[in-house]
């Protein structure tokens, strides 16, 4: 069984609740090493003093900040933690609010929230029941790993989710960092029409498991083949824009397509998408 990374109290009103926190997600990317390129020589990264070139133990590194004029004040984890709501233990909830009021822009990791023990599991249950009936999620606060993090709970199924959030702040504004964008421009109300066609034809229920990370697929098969000695083909390039011009022909062959059942799926692209990586052995 998996240790918790977090344990702590989730308090609302005068009610605390022992909890442990654990990944709910984990990723399935190929790791890579990294080599000078043209020779088989690892690049590796050490925590080295500057001033004497001697590599520094993990234990031994504390957290300077920089103050100005070549300046710093030095800060252990023993004291950043010392100075955190609850000593980095507390979990507050400020209020409640309807789930679907949240912009999912806000959301960093999912975790679970499971009871801290046997004898605080009916006071968990009572939460996350009173959450479901009323059909409300949690906002609240949690210091970990010398980080306050935003968070949300809400309740699934006969657990707790809790979702790490960006702060207000943290949320970049799209017309900050946007140069072009869409305005006040109209649709016309017959590609409005088809446009709305083509997506109630491609709805259907969410499915996670109908979803598979295909390029990591194709790497690790990039990978054997390449082991083997194998020729690599490339994939093809991008479609190009579709024209204004053009763009009722091809949504009404869009909708005609889909109707059809020839609609794409995860992993069985029938269009001229972007196609993966793939290998072939060598004549």
């Amino acid at each position: 069984m998996a240790r918790p990374i977090w344990t702590g109290v989730i308090s609302f009103g005068l009610v605390s609740v022992p909890v442990a926190l654990y990944s709910a997600t984990r990723e399935h990317e190929v790791s890579f090493h990294q080599f000078e390129k043209g020779t088989s020589d690892r690049i590796r990264y050490h925590r080295v003093n500057e001033r004497t070139g001697k590599e520094v133990d993990y234990d031994d590194i504390v957290k300077g900040a920089d103050v100005g004029g070549g300046k710093y004040v030095m800060l252990d984890p023993e004291e950043l933690d010392a100075i955190a709501p609850g000593r980095s233990r507390a979990l507050d909830i400020h209020t409640f609010v309807d789930l679907d009021e949240i912009d999912p822009v806000h959301y960093q990791k999912s975790y679970y929230l499971a009871p801290g023990s046997d004898e605080t599991a009916k006071t968990y249950a009572l939460l996350r029941e009173a959450m479901a009936t009323a059909n409300k999620a949690a906002i609240g606060t949690l210091v970990m790993r010398n980080k306050q993090y935003l968070t949300t709970i809400r309740p699934k199924d006969d657990l707790l989710v809790l979702e790490t959030m960006y702060f207000a702040d943290e949320v970049r504004d799209p017309h900050e960092q946007i140069d072009k964008l869409p305005g006040k421009a109209k649709p016309k109300p017959q590609e409005l029409k088809m446009a709305t066609q083509l997506i109630e034809s491609m709805s259907g229920p969410w499915k996670p498991t109908d979803y598979r990370d295909t390029y990591t697929d194709q790497v690790k098969k990039l990978i054997g083949a390449k082991k083997k000695g194998a020729k690599v083909t490339l994939a093809e390039e991008a479609p190009e824009a579709t024209e204004v011009t053009d763009l009722m022909e091809v949504l009404r062959r869009s909708v005609e397509s889909a109707k059809k059942g020839r609609k794409s799926t995860p992993g069985k692209k029938k269009t001229t998408a972007k196609k993966k990586t793939t290998a072939k052995k060598a004549a």
